[in-house]
C-alpha cells in the first residue's frame, strides 16, 4: 500500500468519524423540534416515534451532502412536512384491529394538574389540526417553537407580511373554535 493511499484511507475514516459526531449532535439538538413539528402536522401520538425515526433516517442519509445555504432547522422542517404528508396518506388505508377487552389503564401516578395540562395540550393539538396547512405551519413555528416571524417566513417560504397575516388568521380561527367549544360544554 502506498503512503498516499494510506493517507487517503485515514482521511476517509476521520471524515466518517466527524459525520457520526455531527449526526449525533443533529439528533440531540433537533429531536424535540422534530417531535413537536410532527405532532402539529397531525401525526397521531402513537405514531410520532416511528415517523420521527423516518425523518432522522432521511436526515442522516442526506447530512453528508447538506450544504449550508440556509438554516438547518428549515431543512429539517421540510423533511418533517414530507414525512407527515406520507404518513397521512398511509393513514387513510390503515385499519385498526379491534379487541374484545379494553386493556387496564396504568396506575394513576400523575397529579391532577398534570392531567389537566395533558388534556389542555391534547385539546390544543386537536384545534391546531383543524387549521389549514399554511396557517398551522406559521402558528406552530411562531407560537410553539418561539421562532421570530422573519425566520418563520424563511422556513415556510413567504414574505414576513404574509406570515403575520397567516398567524393572525390562525389565532382568530383558534379563538373562535375555543369560544364555540366552551359554549358547547355549558
Amino acid at each position: 500500500m502506498t503512503e498516499a493511499t494510506w493517507d487517503q484511507q485515514q482521511a476517509d475514516v476521520a471524515s466518517a468519524d466527524a459525520r457520526a459526531v455531527t449526526a449525533r449532535e443533529v439528533f440531540a439538538q433537533h429531536l424535540p423540534f422534530v417531535w413537536r413539528t410532527l405532532r402539529c402536522q397531525n401525526v397521531a401520538p402513537r405514531d410520532v416515534e416511528d415517523v420521527a425515526q423516518e425523518v432522522f433516517v432521511v436526515i442522516f442519509k442526506k447530512l453528508p451532502h447538506y450544504e449550508e445555504r440556509g438554516q438547518m432547522r428549515a431543512w429539517i422542517y421540510r423533511i418533517c412536512l414530507r414525512a407527515a404528508s406520507t404518513y397521512r396518506r398511509r393513514a387513510r388505508v390503515r385499519r385498526e384491529v379491534l379487541v374484545h377487552e379494553v386493556p387496564e389503564p396504568p396506575p394513576a401516578l400523575l397529579l391532577a394538574a398534570d392531567v389537566e395540562r395533558f388534556h389542555a395540550s391534547e385539546q390544543l393539538m386537536t384545534l391546531i389540526a383543524t387549521l389549514d396547512e399554511d396557517k398551522r405551519a406559521v402558528f406552530a413555528l411562531h407560537e410553539i417553537e418561539q421562532l421570530p416571524i422573519a425566520e418563520v417566513a424563511a422556513i415556510v417560504g413567504c414574505p414576513p407580511a404574509t406570515a403575520y397575516s397567516r398567524l393572525a388568521a390562525a389565532k382568530k380561527q383558534l379563538v373562535a373554535q375555543l369560544a364555540k367549544h366552551s359554549e358547547d360544554e355549558t
